[in-house]
């Protein structure tokens, strides 16, 4: 029985039953930024015929990742509309943190921007997906980009980290109430006790944790000022239930934030045919990034 480490870790990219490179798309690997002297890095993947306009994944399942996570194949329904994907790598726990990986997110957002041109894609509209722990990194994204800092000494880190249109699959969204009110994962619980080390060091108590809550959980950053939202998830998730996606969903239809909830049946917390539903957040980013197919 695979155990739920594995299960989130490969919820995502992984799950493409499909040859890994793609015809005509040219991937580069390169350096958004530093932690303690390791190198964080993402790959720039570029199809035959671009669009100008570029997207985020974040390679992300149980808050690890690695580069076996990066498959152009899986995006390639992403890639053959157009879009310039940039496969994010961040660091993982139990060496980092959600805040720490959480930072790691922001950096690349201004890498991106910053390097925009280079890519020839537009620095105004980027889009980000990702599923599992890149959903809920996702939405942390879409939820609380921040603006660049004009007196940064490095350049990088005077641009925004602000997104334009979030796509991603079965997201945590509030820590504390996970499949019910009162159902906390930090820190303990099913989701908690695997990834404690996510929640903080051994040595903080339960109490230091569970502060860590409402920082983490993407529903209180909730506003009608953030981006198009899309999230699909399976009604037979047994590892982030579908609550998750709901309680999101009503707190944004709450403020008048845009939000779209697409249900699958019978789903569990991935399901074979995952890269076709790229196809339908290539919809979404046609329509909110690049204004076509209102």
């Amino acid at each position: 029985m695979r155990t739920l480490a594995l299960a989130l870790l490969t919820s995502l990219l992984t799950l493409a039953a499909v040859a890994d490179e793609v015809s005509g798309v040219t991937r580069t690997e390169v350096i958004y930024g530093r932690k303690f002297g390791t190198a964080l890095t993402l790959d720039v993947m570029q199809p035959e015929h671009p669009n100008g306009y570029g997207v985020i994944g974040v390679i992300s399942g149980g808050f690890m990742s690695g580069h076996d996570g990066v498959s152009p194949a899986f995006v390639k329904g992403i890639l053959d509309r157009g879009y310039t994907v940039f496969a994010v790598v961040h660091g993982s726990q139990p060496k980092f943190t959600i805040p720490e990986i959480t930072e790691d997110m922001h950096r690349s957002v201004r890498w991106i921007r910053s390097n925009a041109a280079k890519y020839g894609v537009n620095p105004d509209h980027l889009g980000v997906f990702g599923g599992s722990a890149g959903g809920h990194l996702s939405l942390t994204l879409g939820t609380q980009g921040k603006a660049g800092d004009p007196a940064a000494k490095d350049p990088i880190d005077r641009e925004s980290s602000a997104v334009q249109a979030v796509a991603c699959f079965f997201p945590p969204t509030d820590f504390e109430n996970w499949g019910a009110p009162g159902d906390t994962q930090v820190g303990v619980g099913k989701v908690g006790r695997q990834f404690h080390a996510a929640f903080g060091p051994r040595s903080e108590t339960l109490e230091e944790r569970l502060k860590l809550g409402p920082e983490i959980s993407p529903i209180h950053f909730v506003t009608k000022a953030m981006p198009p939202t899309l999230i699909i998830h399976g009604d037979s998730d047994k590892l982030v239930p579908l609550y998750q996606a709901r309680i999101f969903v009503k707190k944004c239809e709450e403020v008048g934030a845009p939000v779209k909830l697409v249900v699958r049946p019978g789903a569990d917390h991935g399901w074979a045919g995952m890269d076709k539903d790229l196809l339908v957040f290539a919809d979404w980013y046609d329509e909110h990034l690049r204004g076509i197919g209102k």
